[in-house]
């Protein structure tokens, strides 16, 4: 696909939602089934079941996914599509590329081991290596607007308000 291309297919829904604001608001929606035979939660995603529990250094298997490590991967996929994205349609052209997210944790603030401790990632590092002969100043554009256009980036960077309810059924 080329800048032209996604243009074109984009042009109707920029417009549609220009015209009617409210027809870009969706809700998107996750859920997940509590386990009954061990500490896991099996979320659907849609194509498969995932089935996630505790990291092996709060305890777990290891066998099912972290939720540490599917947040990142959301980033990842998120970030790698956006840049995709941004680079087509700036028609800066990328021969390969690779995109990397780690974050630091301390489990110790998640066990309940010390309350100085933060319950969650200390720190992410998002990383874009790309194969290109673009010049730096189209690189640094590339860069910026992906930051800005990525959905799961900016909600990790601006942590929106979350609204948790707990009921009985």
């Amino acid at each position: 696909m080329d800048a032209n291309e996604l243009r074109a297919m984009q042009a109707p829904i920029k417009d549609r939602y220009k015209n009617e604001p409210d027809a870009a608001l969706i809700t998107l929606k996750a859920k997940g089934t509590l386990d009954d035979q061990s500490i896991a939660c099996k979320v659907e995603t849609g194509r498969a079941l995932a089935v996630a529990g505790l990291h092996p250094a709060t305890g777990g298997s290891g066998m099912e996914l972290c939720s540490g490590d599917m947040l990142l991967e959301a980033l990842v996929a998120c970030a790698g599509v956006t840049l995709k994205a941004v680079s087509t349609a700036l028609a800066i052209p990328l021969k390969s590329g690779t995109v990397s997210a780690e974050g630091d944790l301390d489990f110790r603030g998640t066990l309940g081991v010390a309350k100085d401790a933060p319950v969650g990632f200390r720190e992410i590092r998002l990383r874009f290596d790309v194969d290109t002969d673009a010049p730096q100043d189209k690189l640094d554009q590339l860069l910026k607007l992906t930051e800005r256009y990525c959905v799961v980036y900016q909600t990790i960077a601006k942590g929106p308000a979350v609204d948790v309810k707990l009921q009985r059924v």
